[in-house]
């Protein structure tokens, strides 16, 4: 083990159970949007074929969780021969509020497990 491991079990091994499993879970939930997020952007960028029916599903569903930062930025488009890129900040902002509110959440969280 590195030292890293070691001073976060030492961290968390003072905390109740269900700080840890909530953590962990808020983590996940997080991981796995920061993921669908990460595969928009790169498909957009790329100019993946929004007819296609895996990028489409992506699309709608990725959609929903970027829908209040949608009009921040304009999105940038860049028409190649091919496909067309589109650079789109609303998911980079997304991505980066998810982060700093899932940190948060724990942050939170960690100060009633302290109190516990």
């Amino acid at each position: 083990m590195n030292r890293y491991s070691d001073r976060n079990k030492s961290i968390d091994s003072n905390k109740p159970i269900w700080f840890i499993k909530t953590k962990h879970s808020i983590y996940y939930i997080l991981g796995l949007i920061e993921i669908l997020l990460l595969f928009r952007f790169m498909f957009k960028l790329l100019g993946a074929n929004p007819n296609n029916g895996f990028v489409s599903f992506l699309y709608s569903l990725a959609g929903i969780f970027i829908s209040p930062f949608i009009g921040i930025f304009n999105s940038f488009i860049s028409q190649g021969l091919v496909a067309k890129s589109i650079l789109e900040p609303a998911t980079l902002i997304a991505m980066i509020v998810y982060a700093v509110i899932a940190w948060g959440i724990v942050s939170l969280i960690r100060i009633k497990a302290k109190r516990w």
